[in-house]
């Protein structure tokens, strides 16, 4: 397994950390938590590596997350 493939993994497994997360403290389904992630700007962040943003807890991340784009959270 090189480094790069490495790099993927811990960010999928972030990924997944912080929809979890979301799910259990939002209390919505991991669907609807997935969804809420995908439309971030912390997804776009994470995705690109800008930033050293993927370097930082999952559990920051989501409060962060959860705290700073509140839109994301409303029905549709």
């Amino acid at each position: 397994m090189t480094k790069k493939d490495l790099e993927i993994v811990y960010r999928q497994n972030l990924e997944l950390d912080i929809i979890e997360y979301i799910a259990q403290k939002k209390n919505v389904s991991q669907r609807k938590a997935m969804d809420i992630y995908y439309n971030s700007k912390l997804s776009e962040q994470i995705q690109t590596g800008r930033l050293g943003i993927d370097n930082l807890d999952a559990k920051y991340l989501a409060e962060d997350l959860i705290e700073n784009e509140p839109g994301l959270f409303e029905s549709k």
